[in-house]
């Protein structure tokens, strides 16, 4: 693990961290790390955390200050994210390729490091892959808190082919022209909207790091590749299995108004989870970095603090 003292940004952004480098075999991570704050006293637990798709590890910027008690906290980009590598020309962003990474970023870096097992905290895309990495792993996996998720998005079995077809007509037709920005306000003006919508102070907060200055604007860092369709989705029955098969303490932040909050079937996912605890606190799906922020940190920071 890599870090360095001073951030290697395109762009201003919030202080208060340092930026660090995760080599892997193929692909550094990069990510942000909150050093914790009681100096007299060997680190903690190590403390990791996984952002939402199109995201950053700036998500992470209101909760992560709040859980250094402790421990240093580590928010990682994930591949195709914030100042993390991407995937080589003619790969994609499978699912299990982000689990792979964390196991592999775990074991080289913070076991190698210290063999205490992890606690994750994981929002939306971050919360399914810490889900399946602690169902995989378990013995690496004290505790695991997702945020406004609850597993994987699946398809039914009668829709394989038509997403294997969608996904790679999508991969020849490629991504279209990049589009510039004149300034990272207006980017972030173009993020307040959409499926998540942010308001313009938590835009401001998540924004910068995902873009970088081009001759005439800025651009998205981002990978492009990362809107494209999956070519295989999981069944229902399978994220069933998978959080069936989590061992670890888990804790599921349940925004009043996130994405969750209308999908049907979650009752049965929660159900198959053997240790779980559900904390529902207001806010959308980023409750934890946009509005009354509180409930969701105060819920979290207890579920890690309690043995």
């Amino acid at each position: 693990m890599n870090s360095m003292s001073t951030p290697a940004n395109d762009v201003d952004a919030p202080s208060g961290f340092r930026e660090t480098e995760w080599p892997l075999r193929n692909i550094t991570l990069s990510g942000l790390t909150w050093q914790g704050q009681n100096a007299t006293r060997p680190a903690g637990r190590p403390l990791l955390m996984l952002h939402g798709w199109l995201d950053n590890s700036l998500t992470f910027a209101k909760l992560a200050p709040q859980l250094t008690e402790q421990c240093d906290v580590h928010a990682i980009d994930m591949a195709g994210h914030g100042h993390s590598g991407h995937r080589p020309a003619g790969q994609s962003y499978q699912l299990m390729d982000y689990v792979a990474d964390l196991a592999e970023l775990i074991e080289e870096h913070i076991h190698e490091v210290d063999p205490t097992p992890v606690d994750l905290v994981g929002h939306s895309l971050g919360g399914i892959v810490s889900a399946l990495y602690a169902a995989a792993f378990p013995e690496n996996v004290r505790k695991l808190v997702m945020i406004d998720s609850l597993g994987a998005i699946s398809r039914p079995v009668s829709e394989t082919i038509p997403q294997l077809r969608k996904s790679i007509r999508k991969r020849i037709s490629g991504s279209g022209r990049q589009v510039v920005y004149p300034d990272v306000e207006t980017a972030a003006k173009a993020r307040e909207g959409g499926l998540s919508p942010l308001s313009p102070e938590a835009a401001l907060t998540l924004i910068p790091r995902n873009m970088k200055r081009k001759a005439d604007g800025f651009v998205w860092r981002t990978d492009s590749r990362l809107r494209h369709p999956s070519p295989l989705m999981m069944t229902e029955e399978q994220v069933y299995a998978s959080l069936k098969a989590l061992q670890t303490p888990t804790l599921f932040v349940r925004a009043e108004e996130g994405l969750l909050s209308y999908r049907e079937g979650l009752d049965a996912r929660a159900d198959a989870i053997p240790h779980l605890e559900i904390a529902n606190v207001p806010g959308g799906h980023h409750c934890h970095l946009d509005g009354n922020t509180a409930p969701s940190i105060e819920a979290i920071r207890t579920f890690l603090s309690n043995d």
